[in-house]
């Protein structure tokens, strides 16, 4: 007998099916370089900023599109990205011999999953901010108006684990304009690792950006001046503190636009309406398309290094492509 259920558990144990966890499925990107900021010419300095090199890229997976944010990981290289559409799309920057943008690999997409544990309609997954924290991955969605906060790392597969208290009355929020930017603030910056949050166009009774300090040992509303006609679609705090803006513009004759403004580390606090001085403004006669997610990096230089990537919609007129500047004190 007690040979027979010998046998019996290691024929069980023989048939036991363990799973295997497979790697992420990828995408696969081809990239071309863009070697010229302006249209036509081999000017490389623009304000404040040296442009590095840039790169267009595409792929045959269709949710290979409409970048809304993207975040990197401290190497410089792997980053995170959430799309309106509301996927996650995580990948690797690739550089040629001279240390410029020449492509992306490792590229996968994942749907983000709601409190139900199932992706969403464009309604509910509208992701247009990011930003990572503490094992955390932030977003910040418009149209159903919230910040999310989910599991890093397993945020592919998870569904969120709270959600913040972004402040700003949710009535005062525009359906299609609201919380475009959502970035965590150095530990060692006068915010000390809060999350700040930026309103594309949803403005204050003087027409300013709403905006607002939350989840951090300083919390409170405060307001970004608006530039008529360019509005907020993402930042980036610098290693002390500032953070760079990323404003957007378009019209039917003009096109599109875009602009960068650094604000000052101490000015951004409750209550404060805050400015900050130009880097750089474009147009179409620069290499640009509909600019949404910017981070910085630190560049094998030395100094902090600008990442940009487009959001093309879905488009066919549009274009998907990540530019790169050094910052220039």
């Amino acid at each position: 007998m007690k040979r027979l259920t010998l046998a019996l558990c290691a024929t069980l144990i023989a048939a036991t099916v363990f799973p295997v966890h497979s790697a992420p499925e990828t995408s696969p990107v081809t990239a071309k370089q863009i070697r010229q900021f302006k249209r036509g010419s081999d000017e490389t300095r623009f304000g404040s900023l040296d442009f590095i090199g840039g790169i267009e890229f595409t792929s045959p997976d269709s949710r290979v599109q409409s970048l809304s944010s993207i975040r990197f990981r401290p190497d410089g290289r792997h980053f995170v990205s959430v799309l309106d559409t509301g996927e996650w799309l995580t990948g690797a920057i690739e550089r040629d011999a001279d240390g410029r943008l020449a492509g992306l690999s490792k590229v996968s997409v994942n749907s983000i999953l709601l409190r139900n544990g199932k992706p969403g309609s464009k309604t509910e997954s509208d992701a247009e901010g990011f930003t990572i924290r503490d094992g955390q991955a932030i977003v910040s969605f418009e149209q159903q108006h919230r910040v999310d906060v989910y599991p890093d790392p397993g945020f592919e597969t998870s569904r969120p684990i709270k959600s913040l208290d972004f402040l700003i009355p949710r009535n005062e929020l525009r359906r299609n304009a609201g919380l475009e930017t959502v970035v965590a603030s150095p530990l060692t910056s006068p915010l000390k690792g809060g999350i700040v949050v930026v309103g594309e166009h949803s403005l204050d009774e003087k027409g300013n950006l709403l905006a607002a300090i939350i989840d951090g040992p300083l919390k409170g509303q405060f307001t970004v001046v608006r530039h008529d006609p360019f509005d907020a679609t993402d930042g980036a705090f610098l290693p002390n503190g500032d953070l760079i803006l990323l404003e957007r513009r378009y019209s039917l004759l003009g096109g599109v636009g875009m602009r960068m403004r650094r604000i000052k580390a101490e000015d951004i606090r409750p209550g404060a309406v805050v400015d900050g001085d130009m880097l750089i403004e474009a147009n179409m006669g620069d290499d640009i398309d509909n600019m949404e997610g910017v981070d910085v990096i630190a560049g094998a230089d030395g100094k902090p290094h600008l990442i940009l990537v487009s959001d093309d919609n879905g488009n066919f007129f549009q274009r998907s492509i990540m530019l790169e500047f050094r910052l220039n004190d």
